[in-house]
């Protein structure tokens, strides 16, 4: 019996799965609620960049996908928390490595986008320059 999902096949549900995990903002609000629960706030001022505007659909997102729950109080001024679910709480692992692996090889990374760029404009002969 083959695996019941094939992310390869362009029809595979497991993909619109993958497309959330692989979303910009995603890796950043789960690293920011893997350890405890936020206010939108807080997640805004802690996730540095992020628009409020993305920060709302990346939330809806995943809260609808079952990452996060939103919770909401009764109370004056209203207050709303977002943390992760059990399932959200599993992409902990998975995406802490990533996480670990772009941080460690971020020199690399540096190095072979420098020589890809050099490589495209290679620098100018300034003899060529002056004789213009």
């Amino acid at each position: 019996m083959g695996k019941a999902y094939d992310v390869m096949a362009a029809t595979c549900p497991s993909r619109t799965v993958l497309h959330r995990i692989g979303a910009r903002w995603t890796v950043f609000v789960v690293t920011a609620l893997a350890d405890r629960t936020m206010r939108f706030g807080e997640l805004k001022d802690h996730i540095q960049g992020i628009t409020p505007k993305v920060l709302t659909e990346t939330l809806r997102a995943l809260e609808a996908d079952g990452l996060v729950a939103r919770s909401e109080f009764d109370v004056h001024p209203p207050r709303v928390e977002y943390a992760l679910t059990p399932l959200g709480q599993s992409l902990r692992v998975p995406l802490q490595s990533v996480r670990e692996w772009a941080e460690t090889h971020v020199p690399e990374i540096h190095r072979a986008q420098r020589a890809a760029e050099e490589a495209r404009y290679p620098a100018s002969d300034s003899s060529s320059a002056s004789n213009a």
